[in-house]
């Protein structure tokens, strides 16, 4: 008889956050991705909760990309007992590491801000995961090579592949007693400025695709010319640029292109272009480090890092507060969910000649969310802010695949599937996803709920 494996759906199932998918085989129990929760209070909150399967059964984690909704709970996971292996490409380990870190640097921190200003209801605040907690995850990363499949055992093996999307990314495809389960992770676009285009799988028997923007195209608009734009009237007006970031990819390309500006003589020399994200300088070595996995050359690299002023302390940050110059500030985090974007919207966000400059996706529930949609206040610290600044977005940033481009990805697969698992989107995207591969490819989508289990007999 042939053996039955179920596949626990633990995040990123009906949302766009905290990925992870339990693989459970007769001698095997496999998470693909590790991510944390972000976005409303009633995501956040499921961080705290007991998984639904014990950790310490789980033999390994396969992770797709160093991004913290698919890797984030990792040390939360150390802590309730895993003890395996985890696996990933070099860069994606390097860039977990550095995610790990601060997302437990940064725990510590508001738990401890919490308990001294008194706004938490849990008395005392305590942070998800602490530094220790990090440390022990980070040691159990096991760098594996693009394209090489490695074996689990007689009846499992696995490879990653190319993907796009950030430094390191990859979709896995596995072999499970004679079928293929692939995971997209995180897919990115074609002609991105600093990386390559995504390779595609051509063969699935069980597929779980992200649907993050299943139900939109990008809107194609000149991104360096919307971006001078910006800056000119920002600055013409005597204002600061304040471009939220996410701290890999995502502030290594806002650097490019300015870089770019730069170069063509659009900025003036003299304006300052300052990146305050320790994460996001961090990141930026990975790049030198692995110079096969980006389009940069070393030269390319230098100059564009000689352009940018890189912060290193919180000294200097008020220093910057200080000098009334126009000047532009990308700063972490990407949906404004925390980081040292906050001091700078503290002291910004109530001048009309500020402007907040979003670059790229934001989840419900994150103050970039509220500031897209309008929001005359919002909140942080304890405290509301007023909201006078411009806001506003570079629409064509995005490093997720839209509608199109997604589709397009999963266009070399041969055969229908047996199963296409529809994760990774809102309510919307993911219903649109699931009627355009039913239009377009005759498959049978399916949208998984939060903590469902399935079982499929191979």
């Amino acid at each position: 008889m042939s053996p039955s494996i179920k596949i626990y759906f633990l995040g990123a199932s009906g949302t766009v956050t905290g990925s992870k998918y339990l693989i459970e085989t007769p001698g095997r129990k496999l998470l693909i991705d590790c991510g944390m929760f972000q976005g409303i209070k009633k995501l956040r909150e499921l961080n705290w909760q007991q998984l639904p399967v014990n950790a310490s059964e789980i033999d390994h984690v396969l992770l797709t990309h160093g991004h913290l909704d698919h890797c984030g709970f990792l040390p939360r996971l150390v802590k309730l007992g895993f003890k395996g292996s985890i696996f990933g490409t070099a860069p994606t380990l390097d860039i977990a590491e550095i995610i790990l870190r601060d997302s437990a640097k940064i725990q510590e921190e508001d738990a401890e801000r919490a308990n001294k200003d008194g706004y938490s209801r849990h008395d005392p605040a305590e942070p998800l995961y602490n530094t220790q907690d990090a440390e022990k995850a980070i040691s159990r990363f096991r760098d594996q090579k693009l394209q090489e499949w490695i074996e689990i055992d007689d009846h499992i093996r696995f490879r990653y592949r190319y993907n796009g999307h950030i430094i390191g990314a990859t979709f896995i495809e596995m072999d499970l007693y004679g079928k293929q389960f692939v995971f997209s992770g995180d897919i990115g676009r074609p002609n991105d400025s600093l990386l390559s285009d995504p390779q595609k799988p051509d063969k699935a028997d069980i597929l779980f695709m992200e649907s993050t923007y299943g139900d939109r195209k990008h809107i194609s608009e000149d991104i360096l010319a919307k971006l001078k734009n910006t800056i000119d009237k920002t600055t013409n007006n005597g204002g600061t640029l304040i471009i939220p970031s996410f701290a890999v990819e995502r502030a290594q390309l806002l650097m490019y292109l300015i870089w770019q500006l730069h170069k063509r003589g659009q900025i003036p020399p003299s304006l300052p272009v300052i990146l305050d994200s320790p994460m996001g300088a961090r990141a930026l070595s990975t790049f030198i480090k692995h110079p096969d996995w980006h389009k940069l050359s070393e030269q390319d690299y230098r100059d564009m890092t000689d352009r940018v002023r890189v912060v290193e302390s919180y000294k200097e940050t008020w220093e910057i507060i200080d000098d009334a110059q126009p000047k532009i500030i990308i700063a972490g985090s990407g949906m404004v969910t925390g980081g040292g974007v906050l001091t700078y919207l503290q002291q910004y966000i109530d001048r009309a000649e500020t402007t907040v400059l979003l670059a790229g996706y934001q989840a419900e529930g994150t103050r970039g969310r509220q500031l897209l949609d309008g929001a005359e206040e919002i909140k942080f610290y304890g405290k509301y802010y007023q909201v006078k600044a411009r806001v506003d977005i570079l629409e064509g940033l995005s490093a997720h695949a839209d509608q199109t481009e997604l589709l397009d990805w999963a266009s070399e697969i041969k055969e229908k599937p047996d199963h296409v698992f529809l994760v990774h989107g809102e309510p919307q995207s993911l219903d649109m996803m699931r009627v355009k591969l039913k239009d377009t490819y005759q498959w049978d989508p399916y949208i998984p709920e939060l903590y469902e289990i399935f079982e499929y007999q191979t």
